[in-house]
């Protein structure tokens, strides 16, 4: 991912340090695994640590020769630690380190995404209990329908990333397992103590059974949650980039003293962090199908997917990581109009309480389909422009046979459609 869009803490986790790192700790605690065996020595164990150092420039040098990187760290790595280092990676393969490492760094990034959601929902709960009583019109196909609150509108974004937050624990749970089980996984050459030692070493658990590799279901799921993340990143963003469009104004990104919005048009304010959010969502998703792709392997194991996971791993964790921190900032700052929301939703001359009237009118002894045909006769001039709602509906002779003027005007009442709010909250915010 370009510098642009990475956060320093998690581009880390997909720097060389770090990799060969956690590749040098997995042989390490292999080795002792291997020492309390009385497979090798315990001399030899206790050299790899002692001595066990690697040089990032050194081992792309050594791979422009072998063409393959986890001998050239090996060979890197015993050119510190001396003659010893022949018992090191003893009966394993490298898809034992690289996957297990692999799963290491998802669950880095898996922790950081949580604690981004976790801001993210701070803000969105804060947000909505500020604005729980602030109504505004809800909107569906675009078009005006029936009053809400923008709390609620809040709310509704609050429990889906929430469900997320539950979806991306359950998602590092299934990626961080350990295969340390020798060449296509049948731990012929290495005892399955050896895995279970660097498994709890390194925080993971058991890959109950291994090909050569760890099975890429894990990973299709994983990255499959990481979409499903971006898509409610880009449903807010979305939000907020309609409520911006200058016919609505209801609410907009913060825009900071010396910012500018066009290079052309000095008065433009536009909602160029929602319109980024769009954009890099579609990068986090880009990494579902690619993932789903790479379940199918081989065999016991090819290499078809680890181009993939090289780009798409580091890509879709250090998007998505900015685009919640993004989206946390624009919430926080938020600016709402509860005022332009109130004119918004009288203008429309009071249909939007056209659902209440079409109610009542069968409650009180009208067919559905007759009080459907009413409602909608006086709702098209409204629509036109010609009258307000209330007062054809209170001429009309028809519902006048059922509703009294009295009754029509206490139907066309924003505490109605607002009544249920503290329960929504109740249910939406419950710990």
């Amino acid at each position: 991912m370009i510098p642009r869009y990475s956060r320093p803490e998690m581009a880390r986790i997909w720097e060389p340090e770090n990799k060969f790192r956690i590749w040098f700790e997995i042989e390490a605690h292999a080795c002792d695994a291997q020492a309390e065996l009385g497979v090798i020595p315990k001399s030899a164990a206790e050299a790899v640590w002692a001595r066990g150092r690697f040089d990032i420039a050194r081992i792309d040098e050594i791979e422009k020769e072998t063409r393959h990187d986890v001998i050239a760290f090996l060979t890197n790595l015993a050119e510190h630690v001396g003659p010893e280092a022949r018992f090191v990676h003893q009966g394993m393969t490298s898809s034992d380190v690289l996957d297990t490492t692999l799963s290491v760094q998802l669950t880095q990034a898996a922790d950081l995404l949580i604690e981004d959601l976790d801001r993210l929902l701070d803000a969105l709960k804060r947000r909505a209990y500020e604005h729980k009583d602030t109504v505004t019109i809800g909107r569906s196909h675009g078009i005006h329908a029936e009053p809400t609150t923008f709390g609620l509108k809040l709310a509704g974004h609050y429990a889906a990333f929430k469900r997320n937050r539950q979806r991306l624990e359950a998602a590092r749970r299934e990626i961080a397992t350990c295969a340390i089980s020798g060449a296509v996984g049948t731990f012929a050459n290495i005892d399955p103590r050896v895995e279970a030692h660097v498994a709890e070493k390194m925080g993971l658990a058991v890959e109950p059974i291994s090909t050569q590799v760890i099975p890429r279901d894990r990973h299709a799921m994983f990255f499959s949650v990481l979409g499903v993340i971006a898509a409610s990143v880009e449903n807010l963003a979305t939000e907020i980039r309609h409520l911006q469009r200058t016919e609505v104004r209801e609410a907009e990104e913060f825009f900071a003293p010396g910012q500018k919005g066009s290079s052309a048009m000095p008065h433009k304010r536009n909602p160029v962090l929602t319109e980024n959010l769009t954009g890099l969502a579609r990068i986090v998703r880009a990494a579902v199908t690619p993932a789903l792709e790479n379940v199918t392997l081989w065999h016991e194991r090819d290499i078809s997917h680890s181009s993939v996971e090289r780009v798409f791993g580091p890509d879709a964790t250090i998007a998505l990581d900015f685009a919640l921190a993004r989206l946390a900032n624009v919430v926080e700052k938020l600016v709402v109009y509860p005022e332009a929301m109130r004119r918004n939703l009288e203008q429309l001359g009071g249909l939007v309480f056209s659902q209440r009237v079409l109610l009542a009118l069968t409650q009180a002894g009208m067919s559905r389909e007759d009080a459907y045909r009413a409602v909608q006769r006086n709702a098209m001039p409204v629509w036109a422009g010609e009258g307000r709602f209330l007062d054809l509906l209170q001429a009309d002779e028809e519902i006048a046979r059922y509703l009294t003027k009295d009754q029509l005007a206490q139907l066309f009442n924003l505490a109605y459609h607002t009544k249920h709010v503290d329960a929504v909250f109740a249910r939406v915010f419950a710990e």
